[in-house]
């Protein structure tokens, strides 16, 4: 037998609940991830784009103040930004306007450093270090200025720590939110499970109390899908009750049919010659011996419904009664030590027979006293 083989067998039998308890488990495990890993990378790329965007309003600030002045052959920029990461040493915040002849001018927070120049048509976008080793995410064109033959080159440059934190601020309550929401959503499916689910439990406590004998049918006020099997089991249950009935009854039928013979062939047995009695009585012996095995095998045969626990005392009460009166004409005592009142799963007529036979017999051999003593230990019953 293969893995897969023992796996799957070991999973037929797998309770209903923990099978779709394991399946919710299994989809949200799933599904919470992959969603929250392209939410992740959604706003990773919407965050990235909108760093990007100021970046470039800020470019588009520092173009616009940039002017060159004939007299004194300088670059100089009119406008000044309201930011004052710009004007704070190092703080990560950076632009420089760079002419082909040599001249630069940069914002303070650059100081002494420089950003480096890449070439490319139009506007670039890069990520490099800054003078501190920051990671930073730069905007970079050329210009040109009526007055200058040579363009200008253009950078803006934000530290991309402010973007992590972003991100990682998001990431945080993205995937505590999703953790949250997966341990609500399992904790509604199991409720939502064990709700669906209370008809069958509901269904195997009517069965285990028709094993106890408490009941003897299914209720049908199930809903639809169980509606159909319960009337189903009721109508196995009706059978099954009928076919014991039927055997019984046919066996005390044999029984009686055959007491009859059985009497008469006794009594012919005492005309036969006297060395042919023991045997033709032994024979008898045998086949009446036989003749109440079977029967009581075939009484037997078909039980299905335990039956339901009758109280001891109060079903021999009558039966005691009788023999009392017997072994008193016998000069005999009865006595019986019920002990805790015993109550039994069995038929009153197979009780009320067997205790009967017991005594029967008790009383014909005792020379003074016929003491019954009933003992109950769990589910065994001593007479």
């Amino acid at each position: 037998m293969t893995q897969f083989s023992v796996w799957r067998k070991r999973w037929a039998t797998r309770a209903i609940a923990t099978r779709l308890l394991l399946a919710a488990v299994l989809i949200i495990g799933l599904a919470l991830p992959l969603a929250g890993g392209v939410l992740s990378l959604h706003y990773r790329d919407a965050a990235t784009r909108a760093f990007e965007e100021r970046l470039q309003a800020i470019l588009n600030v520092v173009i616009a103040g940039v002017a060159y002045d004939r007299v004194s052959d300088e670059l100089r920029i009119d406008s000044v930004l309201g930011d004052s990461r710009f004007k704070q040493v190092f703080s990560g915040w950076y632009w420089q306007i760079r002419h082909e002849a040599g001249q630069t001018l940069t914002s303070r927070s650059l100081w002494d450093q420089r950003l480096p120049v890449h070439e490319d048509d139009g506007l670039a976008v890069h990520t490099l270090d800054g003078p501190r080793g920051q990671s930073l995410r730069m905007v970079e064109r050329d210009i040109r200025l009526a007055a200058l033959d040579a363009p200008l080159h253009v950078s803006v440059a934000g530290e991309e720590s402010a973007l992590d934190a972003d991100i990682h601020a998001f990431q945080r309550l993205l995937w505590g939110g999703l953790f949250v929401l997966g341990v609500l959503l399992l904790g509604v499916l199991a409720l939502q499970i064990r709700w669906g689910l209370a008809p069958l439990r509901r269904l195997r406590s009517r069965l285990d109390a028709i094993e106890q004998g408490e009941a003897q049918t299914l209720p049908t006020d199930f809903p639809e899908e169980l509606r159909t099997l319960a009337t189903g089991m009721n109508a196995v249950l009706a059978r099954d009750q009928r076919l014991i009935e039927r055997g019984r009854h046919a066996a005390g039928n044999l029984a009686h049919a055959l007491k009859t013979p059985l009497s008469v062939m006794r009594l012919n047995v005492h005309q036969l010659p006297t060395q042919m009695r023991p045997t033709w009585e032994a024979e008898l012996n045998r086949l009446d011996n036989a003749v109440r095995h079977h029967l009581a095998r075939a009484s037997a045969v078909g039980e299905g419904a335990r039956m339901a626990p009758i109280g001891l005392e109060a079903t021999l009460s009558p039966l005691l009664a009788g023999l009392s009166r017997l072994a008193q004409r016998r000069g005999l005592v009865l006595e019986v030590d019920w002990g805790p009142s015993p109550r039994v799963h069995v038929d009153v007529q197979d009780i009320q027979e067997l205790v009967g036979n017991l005594l029967d017999n008790a009383l014909r051999w005792a020379q003074h006293t016929v003491k019954l003593r009933v003992a109950q230990d769990g589910d065994r019953l001593s007479l």
